[in-house]
């Protein structure tokens, strides 16, 4: 059997038992199945000027996969003819914090302050602590501005993020419409002692 050390870091393993010759015991080996090391922990770091596709990437899927379907018609209209997303990504790229594994943007953060106004991660960063790493950047920038409170806003029917934003300490502090989107949704407010 392959020692720990002859594996590669986060290789996994396939355990075979081939047919042993009569009267022998069986053996069993280890085989690796994933030879490459994959990253465990996502790289969270500044946005770059490179980074404005992937941004606008994950905003279009995660405007399809989590917005679009709750919206009317005439607010998705008004997103798309407005420009929404350019616009902002155009507005905050320099302010926002991006998180990368293996290589690829998988998610990106922003925050006004001690506001949390943006957080997104694509279908493939989700379940791998791209979300909890954004958050973890975005409180300790706003712990070392001596902010005391942080805070932000989802919709309730994201139950995603309102789990997510649970499990880190958050607690539920206001209800109210979403006027944003003119699309009869309600607002939750988050906020978090630091």
């Amino acid at each position: 059997m392959a020692a720990a050390r002859d594996l590669v870091p986060g290789a996994s393993l396939s355990v075979t038992a081939p047919l042993p010759p009569a009267g022998a015991a069986p053996t069993m080996r280890a085989v690796p199945v994933h030879a490459e090391p994959m990253s465990d922990a996502p790289l969270v770091r500044p946005a770059l000027p490179g980074d404005r596709t992937a941004v606008l990437a994950l905003l279009a899927e995660t405007f399809a996969d989590t917005w679009r379907p709750q919206l009317t018609a005439q607010a998705i209209a008004d997103y798309h003819d407005n420009r929404v997303a350019e616009r902002y990504v155009d507005a905050q790229l320099s302010q926002l914090r991006v998180a990368e594994l293996d290589g690829d943007v998988l998610g990106f953060a922003g925050r006004d302050d001690g506001f949390v106004d943006s957080l997104h991660v694509g279908a493939r960063g989700r379940r791998r602590g791209i979300a909890r790493a954004l958050m973890q950047a975005l409180e300790s920038a706003m712990r070392a501005e001596g902010h005391s409170l942080a805070s932000l806003e989802t919709d309730t029917f994201n139950t995603g993020s309102q789990a997510l934003y649970l499990a880190l300490g958050y607690r539920e502090t206001a209800r109210y419409p979403d006027e944003e989107w003119n699309s009869g949704l309600t607002t939750i407010r988050y906020e978090k002692p630091l």
